[in-house]
């Protein structure tokens, strides 16, 4: 047993605060408030009327067993407990193709720009990774298309290929038991235009001018209830809402229902829609977001010095996950494999880190543990990397940690040239790690001008690398000191 001594959780200490989706550095110190100014969040004092401090404590004193390093440990081999991925579809800023955004990544293009859904021209912040000409032809029909909020268009969207991508078109998937095929798609804002949209509707002209589809299309899990409708999939079917690390969580959950024989395949992974002025203005508020209007295409920048915090963007990334065993006898085009997974909580604030760094170390760890995974066996490590001042050096102290040797390792940002996906953030990374364990090539995390020291590993900057990925992690950290880590390799029979 090993115990970490408490210590003063000021965001400051050790690691700042990490870029957790939208961690910034303490609310009071960093992302656009001057020395001295600070944001009024009540009293800062716990009262009888449900209010809770928002100040960082002690930590407490935490026994954590320490796992022997043990290399090459032996990996599952029941085919029925292997958990394979056989699909994969999106929609991202750079369009609905896997291929298209993949290649848009690797040649280091920024798909940030000015806004221009709504006038933002009186928002101090006023770009992000904004999707244009998005079309549903062929998967939603005109009725429900208008009626929905892109939340759920995106999910619609991005799960149907993924089906297609693995060869469960409708005529495929009526002939098998869509009773042991589920729905696993979260988000973390939900449908924020249809719930602004009602809002508006209630204060201007009353509630019996509320549209009756105000409530559904709001709620986190209709994603998920959508998706299952369309296509008659009767199995497991929720959603989980973990802010920024909601995709990992999904696909952390979806493979442990295929690993218990829950179910045969989960089509899994994170949907968001928030470039809307809600969405923008209560990030605005946060202190959260770059403010660097005259260069959104220069804004994102992992690890640079003069970064000064995430750029928003929106889409959705969704898996197929199977089990090797039904993969194997319907004769499914194998992609990669989902090794393991794991997810932990920092309990300790709703925004700043552990001081100690427990929360993110032990859950690099423990996703190893879950895989069977050495640490000497990663070499790829895509990361959250949202662009934050303190967050992306605290992510960087914790997989120093964990990898004691990090020369083999390299270490990319897809939010860089996409922005900061929110709930959608993991899924579409996961795409971008197993595209990059299919190619051989790693994108580049552009816009690193100048280095933070501390940042030893390489960051794969500015142009891309060819690489040979043995094992994958991806990192997504959430408001709430939500911790998520997930593991991919190439297929080897």
């Amino acid at each position: 047993m090993a115990v970490i001594p408490g210590a003063t959780c000021s965001s400051t200490v050790l690691f700042g605060s990490r870029g957790r989706g939208v961690i910034r550095p303490s609310l009071d110190q960093y992302n656009g408030l001057k020395a001295g100014e600070s944001m009024q969040m009540g009293s800062g004092k716990a009262k009888a009327t449900g209010f809770v401090s928002t100040s960082a404590p002690k930590c407490r004193t935490i026994r954590a067993m320490v796992s022997p390093t043990v290399s090459a440990p032996k990996r599952e081999k029941d085919p029925k407990k292997r958990v394979v991925i056989t699909g994969m579809g999106l929609v991202s800023v750079f369009g609905n193709d896997i291929d298209t955004f993949y290649n848009k990544l690797l040649e280091g293009e920024s798909g940030i720009s000015l806004i221009d859904r709504f006038d933002a021209s009186n928002f101090s912040v006023r770009f992000g990774g904004q999707i244009r000409n998005f079309s549903t032809k062929g998967y939603i029909d005109g009725k429900n298309d208008r009626r929905l909020d892109d939340c759920w268009r995106y999910c619609l969207v991005a799960g149907r290929r993924a089906l297609e991508d693995a060869n469960l078109g409708t005529e495929i998937l009526e002939k098998m038991d869509r009773t042991r095929i589920g729905v696993l798609v979260g988000t973390g804002m939900g449908g924020l235009t249809a719930f602004s949209n009602g809002v508006e509707t209630l204060i201007q002209k009353g509630y019996k001018k509320i549209t009756p589809f105000f409530i559904p299309y709001s709620i986190t899990n209709m994603g998920s209830a959508l998706l299952a409708i369309d296509t008659g999939l009767m199995g497991p079917n929720y959603s989980i809402s973990t802010a920024c690390a909601t995709a990992n969580y999904c696909f952390y959950a979806a493979a442990n229902h295929i690993r218990r024989g829950e179910a045969d395949i989960m089509v899994a992974g994170g949907t968001e829609a928030a470039i809307i002025p809600t969405g923008v203005g209560g990030f605005i508020a946060c202190r959260a977001l770059s403010q660097r209007n005259d260069e959104p295409h220069k804004a994102s920048r992992p690890w640079d010095k003069n970064r000064d915090g995430f750029v928003m963007g929106e889409g959705s990334g969704v898996l197929i996950m199977e089990s090797l065993d039904h993969a194997t006898k319907r004769g499914a085009t194998i992609i990669a494999e989902y090794l393991g997974g794991a997810i932990t909580c920092d309990a300790h604030h709703m925004t700043d880190p552990r001081s100690d760094g427990l929360g993110v170390s032990s859950c690099i760890t423990k996703s190893l543990e879950d895989a069977k995974v050495s640490p000497e066996e990663v070499n790829y490590i895509n990361a959250h990397a949202t662009s934050t001042l303190a967050g992306d050096l605290a992510e960087v102290n914790a997989v120093k940690k964990v990898f004691k040797d990090t020369s083999e390792i390299k270490m990319n940002g897809t939010k860089s040239m996409i922005g900061h996906g929110l709930g959608a953030a993991g899924g579409l990374e996961a795409i971008a790690t197993i595209k990059a364990i299919n190619s051989g090539w790693l994108h580049p995390t552009i816009n690193q001008e100048n280095l933070e020291p501390a940042v030893t590993i390489d960051t794969v900057p500015n142009v891309k690398k060819r690489h040979e990925v043995n094992v994958a992690i991806s990192n997504s950290f959430g408001f709430g000191g939500h911790n998520s880590v997930v593991v991919f390799a190439p297929f080897t029979p």
